[in-house]
């Protein structure tokens, strides 16, 4: 009797019921099964950052090793060169070749400088300033100075605001009438209101030079190695791509379109520039200058932009770090160029005329 009261009061298991119980096990399997997919996914992630964080470590460590061993090979070659017993016939040569190693560590930096901490590349572009400083000092103390200044008389200086401007091609050194800490370089020197134009043939050649220029315009295409910049005003200097560095002291009211691995900027005002560059551009002691994409264009710029590795916009153009601005805010010494104020292109491809899209 008990057990009939018993059976009674079970409820009935009917095909409803089983369909509820298997749907129940079905979800809370699903459940486990998307937390074990994300557990696995959350693994992975923390394995990835550790390997991409050890990567960065790894990476930052043979730039250092592989920094530190170029740096102490030019300083050897440097003692060497200052030896008193050092070979006087190759004295010159042995030089250049130091110029050259410094030029290409420098460059070795601004390759590498989208990994490196911030510190690093600033300690990094120290001591190559300290190397070129030193490098200086023994052309100083080794080499004679020139005695004379040749220039080429035979060109008539106009005013570009009176006349058509005179264009001058570059083939040889024209030295300087001022002492200044650059290379006795190819170069433009001492001109005012003039066109000067240069082309770097297929070969990646070496270093290039502007000084104590007003008014002028300049146009260089192909590819080459450095260019050092010094005292210009009111110019308009349109560049192809440069393998390694750009160096631009002293500019004022000027217009720049470069294109190159590492650009730094000392003592401009009131300039724009319009930049591709791998690392990001560095200014000190500047103010009122701007800062716009590259714009230029030439027969031929596509082939050199590839070789130059930089042939990819990198947007760094807008990443300017001052050196001499160490507060979170924004600097006040440089700012992006407004774009109804840019110029959308700039075609140097023939030496006697210009043309500028606005």
């Amino acid at each position: 009797m008990e057990e009939e009261q018993y059976q009674t009061k079970q409820t009935p298991i009917t095909n409803e019921t089983l369909d509820s119980i298997t749907q129940s096990k079905h979800e809370a399997m699903l459940s486990r099964l998307s937390n074990l997919h994300q557990s696995r996914l959350l693994q992975q992630s923390l394995t990835r950052n550790s390997s991409d964080s050890n990567s960065s470590f790894e990476s930052t460590k043979s730039f250092l090793t592989n920094f530190s061993e170029s740096k102490t090979s030019i300083e050897s070659q440097l003692h060497l060169c200052r030896n008193p017993d050092s070979s006087k016939p190759t004295l010159k040569s042995d030089l250049n070749n130091i110029s050259t190693s410094i030029t290409d560590l420098e460059r070795f930096v601004a390759e590498n400088s989208y990994f490196l901490p911030s510190y690093e590349v600033r300690a990094s572009l120290k001591t190559i300033s300290d190397l070129k400083e030193t490098l200086e000092i023994a052309n100083s103390e080794l080499l004679p100075k020139k005695k004379f200044s040749f220039k080429n008389k035979s060109v008539v200086k106009k005013e570009m605001s009176n006349a058509e401007p005179v264009v001058r091609v570059c083939d040889s050194v024209v030295a300087e009438k001022h002492s200044v800490q650059v290379r006795d370089s190819l170069g433009f020197r001492n001109e005012e209101g003039v066109v000067l134009v240069k082309h770097f043939g297929g070969a990646k050649e070496g270093d290039f030079t502007l000084s104590d220029l007003n008014g002028c315009e300049v146009r260089i295409t192909g590819c080459f190695r450095a260019l050092y910049i010094h005292r210009l005003k009111d110019c308009r200097v349109f560049v192809g791509p440069v393998l390694g560095s750009i160096l631009i002291e002293e500019v004022e009211g000027c217009l720049f379109v470069l294109a190159s691995h590492q650009i730094r900027i000392h003592h401009a005002k009131g300039t724009d520039f319009y930049l591709r560059v791998r690392s990001r551009p560095i200014v000190e002691d500047c103010n009122g200058v701007r800062f716009a994409p590259y714009v230029l264009d030439y027969e031929g710029i596509e082939r050199d932009l590839k070789e130059s590795s930089l042939d990819e916009e990198t947007g760094n153009w807008e990443n300017v770090d001052d050196f001499k601005w160490l507060r979170a805010v924004q600097s006040p010494n440089w700012s992006i160029l407004p774009e109804e104020e840019r110029v959308s292109g700039v075609n140097i491809s023939s030496s006697e005329a210009l043309s500028i899209d606005c």
